[in-house]
């Protein structure tokens, strides 16, 4: 078998939550059988499938996945959402809901997410909520969401005020990645999921870094697997975000920031994560936790990705407020993750506003 071609697979270690990534090109066509494996035992014999995606990624590859559920003896029903993060709300959850309430969908059933990281947020939400709780696979589509989003159980659908405040825990039993389909991805939707990817090897792993800055299309499954591997150690140690998996949230204080003035509309969450770690690294920079060398270092990486969607017309101060309403606020004061050297990051809650608003303004001058 040749390297790109390899079969990996990752382990997230729950205990009874416990599950496999797999990895491969040709996955999807594998995804019923692949399912029955994860399940085991967990499994009904007819189990139904509630299959969740968006219209773009239906026609695509919805068709080709279904066949796969069907083959495995899954009965598949399909429930299409809006592609952008407006969609991410109480407003579809409710939707879909009823979907399941309406089709006598029971606990001994599942959910699938077929899609990027709006589809894999709101069908886990879904799941999490639905009967206090099913069983939900996670089939992602997007770069970004195979190398973050749909591992580690964090769903969630936006409020007006903030993104991603109202959420649940709640793990998948399965995650199927085929790095094959990103061949459709349009090249802004791949490069705002290596603004992601970068994220990885600035808080764990230096290497990866310049394997990104220097991308080689024939590493793609390794790139990805390689991020899995660093978020399921981190989920794995802390799954409900007490202390270390906090890091993950590196560039998403200011980038969630941005995404929430400009009403989801202007930034890819990649992109506002690019604006974040720039912004996180001038912060470090500014209170002396950085070297100006290695600040410079990580700001020529997230610009060495290519151009980001221009904010010079947003106001500083508005993006410093919703800093307010992060989810990271503990006793009124936002927490940052701030790298003290490329590779390693660490966690400050003592940031004054003014720091803060400076590092803002910066970046929204570029």
């Amino acid at each position: 078998m040749s390297e790109k071609n390899a079969r990996r697979t990752v382990k997230v270690s729950l205990a009874d939550r416990s599950y496999v990534i797999s990895i491969f090109d040709g996955a999807l066509d594998e995804a019923g059988s692949l399912m029955r494996e994860s399940l085991k035992s967990k499994a009904t014999a007819n189990a139904r499938v509630c299959m969740i995606s968006n219209p773009t990624i239906d026609r695509f590859y919805g068709s080709r996945t279904k066949r796969s559920l069907q083959k495995a003896g899954y009965r598949v029903s399909s429930l299409l959402i809006g592609d952008s993060e407006r969609s991410k709300s109480l407003r579809t959850a409710e939707k879909a809901w009823s979907f399941l309430i309406s089709n006598h969908f029971e606990r001994s059933d599942l959910i699938v997410a077929l899609g990027g990281g709006v589809v894999g947020d709101l069908a886990g939400f879904v799941a999490a909520g639905y009967l206090r709780g099913i069983r939900y696979i996670q089939i992602p589509t997007t770069l970004l969401a195979q190398i973050d989003s749909s591992v580690g159980g964090k769903t969630a659908v936006n409020h007006r005020l903030g993104k991603n405040l109202i959420g649940a825990f709640h793990q998948p039993s399965a995650v199927i990645i085929d790095p094959s389909v990103l061949a459709s991805l349009p090249p802004r939707e791949f490069q705002a999921g290596m603004y992601e990817a970068l994220k990885y090897g600035i808080i764990r792993d230096v290497s990866l870094v310049e394997s990104i800055v220097a991308f080689d299309p024939s590493r793609l499954a390794e790139l990805i697997a390689r991020c899995c591997e660093i978020k399921a150690d981190v989920v794995s140690s802390d799954e409900l975000e007490a202390g270390l998996r906090q890091i993950l949230n590196f560039g998403h204080t200011i980038g969630h920031a941005l995404e929430t003035v400009t009403k989801y509309r202007r930034l890819k969450h990649g992109e506002a994560v690019g604006y974040g770690m720039k912004g996180a690294s001038l912060i470090a920079k500014q209170i002396g936790l950085l070297s100006e060398k290695h600040a410079k270092t990580i700001i020529e990486s997230v610009e060495s990705l290519g151009r980001l969607p221009a904010v010079n017309d947003l106001d500083a101060r508005a993006v410093n407020a919703a800093i307010s309403h992060d989810k990271k606020v503990t006793g009124g004061k936002p927490t940052f993750v701030l790298p003290d050297h490329p590779g390693s990051v660490v966690l400050r809650s003592d940031i004054s506003p003014g720091v803060v608003l400076s590092a803002i303004k910066k970046i929204l001058s570029v």
